[in-house]
């Protein structure tokens, strides 16, 4: 439209122009060569205009074919681009149809025409994905690394394509790459730490874990959840050989968790090694009030081995506080009475939780309370319904039932919490197998023989489930 305005303002003042010389007629007298012309200023003027309009189409004219080269070529290339953009188009409708054939046939198509073009390598890729050729697939993600506008999109597939072959250690120098180059990239942080977490590398996770932190990747509240898990792994893995470590890692997963039952754990047996049992003690109490477990209760009870079973008693009824108030209470404090001979106290203990459907730790404590009594029958109807009675609480992490903690899970490797609760993705006769051991384990272990020696600080039972792939059968 504007174009149009313009042209009819031109004419607008080419007539205005001739309107105006129209009425001021004169004559224009040329000599040149013995000759003299002689013509009105409106004729010259309309000589002068019909030259200028001539020589203007004379010179587009060469100029024209003097590009026309040029033009070719242009007109080439922009047929072949075109083309190639139509087989690009084409090749990742195939590929997202799962044709791998017309896919790779595309590719190679857009590949010839579009060389410089970034998504051709992301179609070969995707193409090569599709007929099953990891090669294919390796170099094409390779191509795009090189490349600053694709380097990341072909790290990632480089990244996927080490951890599928199983090469851990290229796998983590990709992601590490990666993240050096961008580290808010979600997926790098989050891949370095999955190799770090299979690796068993669990300072290196914490540390990952503080930098998705600092740059907003996760939730403040995530990242010290999961720091915490990984400071904790840690400490158990170090627990056995560096003792002084496992108890600063233990610390530094209590600081960001407090009742994160391993680290409490480790860090109260890492003191009791040392001969700080008042330390310990305190520690543990502290922890039982956010975390009830049987695992810190039993650590109580052996704080100081010389003790007889009455001062044990003692000491952790009043470390884990009323037996009315949680069940892991009752437990404990029962088990610690029938050890100590005192029956009646672990009878009433036990009372609040023995109506309706006990638990099978609790049917077992029963019967040992019952033997304690002299009444064999009781005591075997005790442990008969044990077997059969409500699942006792176990390590549960991404359904997968264990009696060891796990700091990654079994299923995904990712880092999710591992809970103390009756297991819930189990067959029937898994669970049933499961409350029996530990019915049978508990009746065993709740009273001990009076010559029986002390258990040495930081043994681990033996599973009961399938074996975690996360921790060694050395860290409970």
């Amino acid at each position: 439209m504007m174009k149009l305005l313009w042209r009819f303002g031109w004419l607008v003042v080419l007539a205005l122009g001739f309107a105006w010389l129209a009425d001021r007629p004169g004559t224009l007298t040329m000599r040149w060569m013995g000759r003299e012309i002689e013509t009105s200023v409106v004729v010259a003027a309309a000589l002068a205009l019909l030259l200028f309009a001539a020589l203007l189409f004379s010179w587009s004219m060469l100029r024209q074919i003097w590009r026309s080269p040029t033009a070719a070529r242009e007109f080439w290339r922009f047929r072949k681009h075109r083309k190639g953009y139509e087989a690009l188009s084409k090749g990742m409708i195939a590929a997202g149809a799962g044709d791998a054939h017309i896919a790779s046939r595309n590719a190679a198509i857009a590949g010839n025409a579009l060389s410089d073009e970034p998504l051709v390598n992301v179609l070969v890729a995707q193409a090569a994905q599709l007929k099953g050729d990891r090669e294919g697939v390796r170099r094409a993600f390779a191509e795009m690394a090189k490349s600053p506008e694709t380097e990341l999109l072909g790290l990632r597939g480089l990244f996927g394509e080490a951890r599928a072959s199983g090469d851990l250690v290229e796998a983590l120098r990709i992601a590490e790459k990666a993240m050096a180059l961008n580290p808010r990239l979600p997926w790098a942080s989050t891949a370095v730490l999955q190799v770090q977490t299979a690796r068993r590398s669990w300072d290196g996770a914490a540390k990952t874990l503080e930098q998705q932190g600092r740059s907003g990747t996760l939730d403040k509240k995530q990242v010290l959840r999961r720091r915490a898990q990984m400071l904790a792994a840690a400490a158990l893995e170090a627990e056995e050989n560096d003792k002084p470590r496992a108890l600063r890692l233990a610390y530094e997963a209590i600081d960001l968790d407090a009742g994160l039952v391993p680290a409490l754990a480790v860090a109260a047996r890492s003191l009791m090694a040392e001969g700080s049992g008042r330390k310990a003690q305190k520690l543990l109490r502290k922890g039982w009030v956010s975390s009830p477990h049987p695992e810190l209760s039993d650590l109580m009870g052996r704080i100081d081995p010389a003790e007889d079973a009455e001062a044990r008693f003692e000491r952790l009824r009043d470390g884990v506080g009323k037996p009315q108030d949680h069940i892991e209470n009752a437990v404990a404090v029962a088990r610690a009475a029938i050890s100590a001979r005192r029956v009646d106290v672990a009878r009433e203990a036990l009372s609040p939780y023995i109506e309706a459907q006990p638990q099978a730790r609790i049917c077992a404590l029963m019967s040992q309370v019952e033997d304690a009594s002299d009444d064999k029958g009781r005591a075997r109807e005790w442990l008969a319904r044990a077997i059969s009675a409500t699942r006792d609480p176990v390590w549960v992490s991404d359904g997968v039932a264990s009696t060891r903690w796990m700091p990654v899970s079994p299923v995904t490797g990712d880092i999710v919490p591992c809970e103390w609760k009756a297991p819930y993705d189990m067959a029937p006769g898994e669970f049933a197998l499961l409350d029996s051991n530990v019915a049978i384990a508990s009746a065993s272990a709740a009273v001990p023989s009076p010559h029986a020696k002390p258990k040495t600080v930081g043994a681990a039972p033996k599973p009961l489930v399938p074996d975690d792939p996360g921790v060694s059968d050395g860290e409970d």
